[in-house]
């Protein structure tokens, strides 16, 4: 089979100064996308700036014959998402494929997290994804194709000590790829959420050299590139990786209990009565949109 080329496609790679961001932007880079590296250049926890980190990664593009243009705007507002999609555009023309990669951390146990913590994280992982996507999507659905990634994590999706601000902005990421994978369907946009893991200078303090000589950033590039390619027809499904595994993940509901008729009251009673049966999830499957859930509820419905 041939090989999986990017020639004539533009891809917007948030975050992509360094570790798993720059790995994308390098490796569509040499496959052929024309690439626009936005990283806003400041340090882990978001303060700072700096354009050094995504002029090297461009610089290197360029030197290995590839086509790249910086940005170093903020995806955390409006501005700076339409300004990071027209930098894509007055370099390129169009925009194929957007990467939402870009993050930041501000760990803290939950009883002692304060506002501005919250806050920043949301801003960059939450509301970064929708001011980036917005405008990059309203030009896919005009040239009538793009693919779109989101960047969920493991901490979102089952849970971290000390990440309740990461890990609800990182669910919050499926839930705008749940609603896109719907309303952009019709037009070529495969949508899809993946959640990596790598050492990098994100979790260098929680993942040790040992392992994290085998959790390189470029073993989450294959998953993402097919994901981003023309081939692939998959969309609204949640992906987990590291170290060359990977495996779809998902939200997935049992067969559960069906009580009552739809007309009487249901007793608490019942629901223990139940339990077992309610949280068996022997027959588990997952979800394509909110209103699958009405399928378990069919002999009460009908």
């Amino acid at each position: 089979m041939a090989d999986i080329r990017f020639d004539g496609k533009v891809a917007i790679v948030t975050g992509a100064g360094a570790g798993i961001g720059r790995m994308y932007a390098m490796e569509l880079a040499a496959r052929g996308a024309k690439v626009v590296v936005n990283d806003l250049g400041g340090a882990r926890d978001g303060s700072g700036a700096s354009t050094s980190a995504a002029d090297q990664v461009v610089e290197e593009i360029k030197a290995a014959g590839g086509e790249a243009a910086a940005n170093y705007d903020n995806v955390a507002t409006m501005e700076g998402g339409a300004n990071i999609v027209q930098t894509a555009v007055d370099n390129f023309g169009k925009v194929d494929i957007l990467i939402n990669n870009a993050g930041i951390l501000r760990d803290r146990s939950f009883l002692k997290m304060t506002e501005e913590e919250w806050d920043l994280v949301i801003a960059v992982h939450l509301k970064g994804a929708f001011c980036v996507t917005q405008p990059a999507v309203k030009l896919m659905k005009e040239n009538g194709y793009g693919r779109v990634i989101f960047t969920s994590s493991t901490s979102g999706l089952y849970g971290n000590f000390g990440q309740c601000n990461y890990g609800a902005a990182k669910m919050g990421v499926v839930g705008i790829m749940n609603t896109l994978k719907l309303e952009l369907a019709k037009y070529d946009i495969k949508i899809n959420t993946i959640a990596p893991t790598a050492y990098s200078r994100m979790t260098e303090d929680i993942i040790d050299e040992k392992m994290g000589a085998k959790l390189r950033p470029q073993f989450n590039s294959p998953m993402v590139l097919y994901l981003c390619s023309e081939e692939n027809q998959t969309t609204g499904q949640i992906f987990a990786m590291g170290a060359g595994w990977y495996a779809r993940t998902a939200i997935v509901s049992g067969d559960g209990a069906c009580i009552g008729d739809a007309e009487r009251d249901i007793t608490p009673e019942e629901i223990r009565d139940n339990w077992d049966k309610i949280g068996d999830l022997a027959n588990d499957k997952p979800h394509d949109s909110g209103t699958s859930i009405f399928s378990y509820m069919m002999p009460l419905l009908s």
